[in-house]
């Protein structure tokens, strides 16, 4: 079975190549973003499936930390992306 899940995060690193090549060569900066999603989403599984094929309990906690960072880093680029309505008008209400 530890063959199985080390075959799989193997898989998870050829997408990982896939989602390199989207952050080079994406038209605009949403789509390098939602590949720098990919890469912590696939991180987070590699980390999970890691952590049953060692045994490792500690690296599932990784992986949360990690989803957790994923989930501030695009809240930070959408808010610094797109700013609200009353940021365009510059009112200080």
């Amino acid at each position: 079975m530890t063959a199985f899940y080390l075959g799989l995060t193997s898989f998870l690193l050829v997408t990982l190549a896939a989602g390199m090549w989207r952050i080079l060569r994406g038209p605009s900066q949403a789509d390098r973003m939602l590949a720098a999603q990919l890469f912590g989403t696939t991180a987070v599984a590699m980390l999970l499936v890691l952590a049953q094929a060692m045994e490792q309990p500690a690296l599932r906690d990784v992986g949360l930390v990690f989803a957790l960072l994923a989930a501030v880093t695009i809240v930070a680029f959408v808010r610094r992306a797109w700013p609200s309505a009353g940021e365009e008008s510059g009112d200080d209400a």
